[in-house]
């Protein structure tokens, strides 16, 4: 698998409402932390994820979290 781009090495929090989103994987998204297609052509393809309720996230930048599309820390390490 191709490494990922870090897009940054913070993640972003954010209240997110009920819904379903798609989190960039490739880095490269002008849209960060959500794909905007920029993938295309490569092997990486948008996470999925769904919320049932409104809640206070944080979504992972840097593209190297073991718990996407959530941060766990990982861009302490890089």
């Amino acid at each position: 698998m191709p490494t990922p781009k870090i897009a940054s090495k913070r993640p972003t929090v954010i209240d997110l409402d009920p819904g379903t989103y798609y989190w960039c994987t490739c880095g490269e998204s002008k849209n960060q932390p959500y794909c905007d297609g920029a993938h295309q052509g490569t092997a990486f393809q948008p996470q999925e994820f769904t919320l049932q309720e409104k809640k206070k996230v944080a979504l992972c930048n840097c593209k190297a979290t073991g718990k996407g599309p959530f941060c766990d820390g990982a861009h302490t390490k890089l």
